[in-house]
């Protein structure tokens, strides 16, 4: 990012102030706490338990976009991700190791993963951010929370970790494909919605699944291959309501555009076969 900026290719930010000061603060804030909550879930629990309080993920953004903003949710869609959330369970949930410790943890992450979702979709919707400037606003605070948060939750953290060449070189790749990560996920929050990064991210888990099944012959299991084929129909179908939803408020508002040009050229029409006998006329 810093890069970036020093080459002038980071776009402009919107005019601050402090009112929109609240707000990128707390998106960096809740960023840490995504971040940071779902590596310590990883590391004290099973991938299957990680994997369900990633489902836990899509009813707390339903739950919170109706409290926050008054969003609903079609009776359709709410199939369609059920049906998804349902599939990945099926796909990916194969074993159901956790600590006390690392349940609180991932119950935890839940409401910062979500709230940090709809943060970062809402910003640029209607705040005008791009996905790079508010990158580059709200990465330094992240930073901080994150390096505050070491001694809690991941001691003695750091600087007990081996730095040699061949862990550097592994951390410095992963994090060049985390920023490109993170853009993509901003990019995409941009263009969509909070609830609709999330069906892409379980998507990408099931075509991995079902890539790994069929390119390199890994035993996943019928069940496993299944409940990936459901959650790609389930993703299907919301794509389709999303998609059919747009098309139908484009030509509402083509129509009522149009009813109007009709309405203003009958008034000019009309106006025109107006005769000038006084003010009554007139």
């Amino acid at each position: 990012m810093a890069l970036l900026k020093s080459f002038s290719l980071l776009p402009a930010s919107p005019p601050s102030t402090k009112s929109s000061l609240l707000p990128l603060y707390t998106l960096g804030i809740v960023m840490s706490l995504s971040t940071g909550l779902a590596n310590v879930s990883l590391k004290y629990n099973s991938v299957g338990f990680y994997q369900m309080a990633k489902i836990a993920v899509t009813p707390s953004i339903v739950f919170a976009e109706f409290l926050w903003y008054r969003k609903r949710v079609s009776f359709m869609k709410v199939v369609s991700l059920t049906v998804v959330s349902v599939g990945v369970a099926v796909a990916t949930v194969t074993d159901l190791q956790f600590s006390l410790f690392g349940a609180c943890v991932a119950f935890a992450w839940i409401i910062p993963s979500a709230t940090n979702k709809i943060l970062w979709s809402n910003m640029q919707q209607r705040e005008n951010w791009t996905a790079l400037a508010l990158m580059w606003k709200t990465t330094p605070i992240t930073l901080l929370f994150l390096v505050s948060m070491i001694p809690f939750l991941d001691p003695p953290g750091a600087l007990s970790f081996n730095w040699s060449l061949t862990n550097t070189s592994a951390i410095l790749v992963s994090a060049l494909l985390g920023f490109f990560l993170q853009w993509s996920g901003a990019l995409a929050l941009g263009a969509t919605s909070a609830i609709t990064h999330v069906v892409l991210g379980q998507f990408k888990t099931c075509v991995l699944l079902l890539g790994n099944y069929y390119i390199f012959g890994s035993n996943s299991g019928f069940i496993s291959v299944g409940g990936a084929f459901v959650a790609i129909m389930g993703t299907s179908l919301y794509t389709y309501l999303n998609t059919r939803g747009q098309s139908l408020k484009t030509s509402s508002s083509s129509s009522a555009l149009s009813e109007k040009k009709s309405r203003f050229s009958d008034l000019k029409d009309d106006d025109k076969n107006l005769e000038p006998y006084g003010s009554e006329a007139v």
